[in-house]
């Protein structure tokens, strides 16, 4: 059994290194703020850097067709092409497009799962974006029959 001073200096130690590696949650928002803020697809795209999306079947969207409550979306991004910047995650219809945004490099496996309030129904987008900048998407309509922002 571990005890209370181990358990401690673990945790220290893991949230030394979280620190050192940037993936302390309250910092994500602040790195890319322009790009969590946008409206749209397009301006969160051109806030990363990216170029116009195309349609790709090598991008994968797994969502519920219908979600009975809006407040939380269980969604799933992936893709199997190499040379993968960030994953992105939008909510076409949510005041800030934006869901997640995943970093991603060839030792990580560009295989993401989150949740995702939605206030109305709308189309939900998996974008990869490639070390080039090009945009990568796949759309998959999600309906809501109750909203989970504010209504």
């Amino acid at each position: 059994m571990q005890t209370r001073r181990e358990t401690l200096k673990h945790s220290a130690i893991v949230a030394g290194l979280l620190a050192t590696t940037g993936l302390f949650p309250q910092y994500a928002l602040a790195y890319n703020k322009p790009a969590f803020e946008a409206k749209s697809m397009a301006d969160a795209l051109k806030a990363l850097g990216a170029g116009a999306p195309a349609e790709s079947k090598d991008v994968i969207i797994v969502g519920p067709d219908i979600a009975e409550n809006g407040a939380v979306v269980p969604f799933t991004a992936s893709t199997t092409l190499a040379g993968v910047k960030h994953i992105l995650l939008l909510v076409e219809k949510n005041p800030a497009a934006l869901v997640a945004l995943f970093n991603v490099t060839d030792s990580v496996e560009a295989n993401f799962a989150t949740r995702s309030k939605m206030g109305q129904s709308s189309d939900v987008y998996a974008v990869a974006i490639m070390n080039d900048g090009k945009a990568l998407f796949a759309k998959k309509e999600v309906k809501v029959t109750l909203g989970g922002c504010g209504g």
